[in-house]
């Protein structure tokens, strides 16, 4: 082990003691409490009587059920990570995203980016997405060329963050992308109803667990301050959004919708883009410590007044 593997080791050694140290004490005052009320139910008198029977019906129910509970998180015990593992997971992935920053450069991650990113790995370990971003994070924290671009906020974006949001961010590699939402026009040409919103070809273009969630996705997203969606700008590049209002998804539903019920559909056009925080965070979480290769540079959007 080289001097520079030896000190991040030392590093997230001394935090995870820290922490464990804090679960130990939250775990003597929960078998306090324990005792405390096992007490309590010993010391209140149980009546032999006509209840009797109904309350070893309702002890029965109670018992499967929670039997039927306990099946149901028993995967969930080998999901969760301990602090052994989360050391040897930390050391062994940042060793390897700092290999070639200068030992002089490697210092001591903020605890309140560290910390937190430490106990989130707890129950996000698993998921190696996930995982991989929460190890980018604490290496951009544990560079002192890019620690200041490490902010504690990026840990609670990943809390709120599913693996396939995480792989939708690695495909953000241009400024911004196309959305469409599909309108059916009202019969008399005056409003419409909305059938699609947001409506784009990353699920064909990234390998998702959910595609049919992309719209939810980016709505997420939004919500975290990371996307943006200009619903008055749009790309004015030729077959820009052609690709996406002729998709053959859209085909039977528009004979369907024009034979039958007498209507059409029309597209509003839009944009999704990254926040500037939210270029900061796949600079420094998703797209610095992962090789993409880089689109080409995308044609400027058009804006109504």
């Amino acid at each position: 082990m080289t001097d520079g593997n030896l000190y991040i080791l030392l590093i997230f050694h001394n935090f995870i003691n820290y922490m464990e140290q804090g679960n130990r004490n939250k775990e003597t005052n929960v078998k306090t409490a324990i005792d405390a009320v096992t007490e309590l139910v010993k010391a209140v008198p149980v009546y032999q009587d006509a209840l009797q029977p109904a309350a070893k019906q309702i002890g029965n129910s109670l018992e499967t059920l929670t039997k039927t509970i306990n099946i149901a998180l028993a995967p969930i015990k080998a999901l969760v990570w301990g602090y052994d593992k989360i050391e040897e997971f930390i050391t062994t992935r940042i060793t390897e995203k700092l290999k070639n920053i200068p030992e002089e450069n490697i210092t001591t991650p903020p605890p309140q980016v560290a910390g937190p990113a430490i106990e989130a790995l707890r129950f996000a370990g698993h998921d190696e997405t996930l995982r991989e971003l929460y190890a980018n994070l604490l290496a951009t924290a544990m560079n002192k060329e890019t620690i200041h671009q490490a902010h504690p906020g990026f840990v609670e974006i990943l809390k709120n963050m599913t693996s396939d949001e995480g792989i939708l961010l690695q495909s953000f590699t241009a400024i911004h992308y196309p959305l469409i939402d599909v309108h059916i026009t009202a019969k008399d040409g005056v409003g419409f109803t909305i059938f699609r919103s947001n409506y784009s070809h990353f699920h064909k273009n990234t390998k998702l667990i959910r595609p049919d969630l992309v719209p939810s996705y980016l709505d997420n997203l939004c919500r975290l301050g990371i996307m943006e969606i200009h619903a008055t700008t749009w790309i004015n590049t030729p077959n820009t959004y052609e690709p996406l209002e002729t998709d053959k998804e859209f085909e039977i539903i528009k004979q369907a919708i024009e034979v039958i019920m007498q209507r059409k559909l029309s597209f509003q056009r839009k944009i999704v883009r990254l926040t500037s925080f939210g270029n900061l965070f796949v600079q420094n979480v998703v797209r610095e410590k992962i090789k993409v290769q880089p689109s080409p540079t995308p044609p400027s959007p058009h804006h109504t007044a």
